[in-house]
């Protein structure tokens, strides 16, 4: 199997360096698992990484979708499965890299996700028309009823994923929280989970919306204003919506954005706790420890030579 090497983890807790840092002690490219920085203009509040970052490193999925279009689970499985095969034509490694649980799970397992891309499109906005009409509550019963191991999972109030669990079960018969059938490992992958403590995690995530909000994050989210999109929906910009019709301030706004990264970042610790095994590191209080990894990357990609 090809080997990947991945990076996971909640958000604001030094993925982007780490990845950079190793892709150039081990001839690695970069592929987002993000599920917002495939969207072309939303730089600040995806904390998407800049030219400099970058480092001359090659990064694939960013900046591949208008904000006004759709990206789904199947579509990022088969675009960053093509990137893998591609950079190991060439002798790389491929680096994947972000916080999107269901995106890691459906690329490194044999998932089968939707159908033709028309065919899941028309499911999606079947259900998007039902929720606009009925509202999130009776969506989420409708996933209750079809699919309740998947409601079990998902919160009412997040509609995307709702939505997404409800056309996964139309067009496969299968519930996107537990396939029929065990899904199997397409890929011999080393994943790096990286955390730190809580109140720790919660600072650092706190001091990223505030500069977020220093370097443009409003000029940013105004470019959504009005739309109905799945870009629109997502954390450091829906927020703004009270903003923009005048029934909150700025300091609310940045508030609800670091309560909202918050509660994210915590269930994005519980998703690859839950579904995974990483190397767990906490690179933000123990820098040293770096060193232990790289002895353990370079002993994974030794094996089976």
């Amino acid at each position: 199997m090809k080997k990947v090497l991945v990076i996971v983890g909640p958000t604001a807790v030094g993925k982007t360096a780490l990845s950079i840092e190793l892709a150039k002690k081990y001839q690695g490219e970069i592929i987002s698992g993000d599920s917002m920085q495939v969207y072309r203009g939303l730089d600040v509040g995806t904390a998407k990484v800049t030219e400099e970052e970058k480092a001359g490193i090659p990064h694939y999925l960013i900046d591949v979708r208008d904000k006004t279009e759709s990206y789904s689970v199947s579509e990022f499985q088969k675009e960053a499965r093509f990137w893998i095969d591609d950079i190991h034509r060439r002798g790389k490694l491929p680096i994947v890299v972000g916080g999107t649980g269901l995106y890691i799970q459906a690329l490194l397992y044999d998932f089968q996700l939707g159908g033709k891309q028309e065919e899941d499109a028309k499911v999606r906005e079947k259900y998007q028309q039902y929720a606009d009409l009925h509202g999130n509550q009776a969506l989420w019963q409708l996933l209750q009823e079809k699919d309740p191991i998947a409601a079990e999972k998902i919160h009412f109030n997040n509609q995307r994923k709702v939505i997404r669990a409800l056309e996964v079960f139309e067009l496969t018969g299968e519930s996107i929280a537990a396939p029929q059938e065990e899904p199997q490992k397409l890929y011999d992958y080393f994943m790096i989970g990286l955390t730190t403590e809580r109140e720790v995690l919660y600072d650092r995530i706190n001091q990223r919306v505030d500069l977020m909000m220093a370097n443009g994050l409003l000029q940013e989210a105004a470019t959504l204003k009005g739309l109905d999109t799945q870009a629109a929906l997502g954390i450091g910009y829906k927020e703004f919506t009270p903003y923009f019709e005048t029934n909150s301030s700025l300091e609310e706004v940045a508030d609800e954005i670091k309560l909202h990264s918050r509660r994210y970042a915590k269930r994005q610790l519980t998703w690859f706790r839950n579904r995974f095994s990483p190397y767990w590191l906490n690179l933000v209080q123990e820098p040293e420890t770096l060193t232990q990894l790289e002895t353990t990357i370079q002993a994974w990609l030794e094996e089976n030579k």
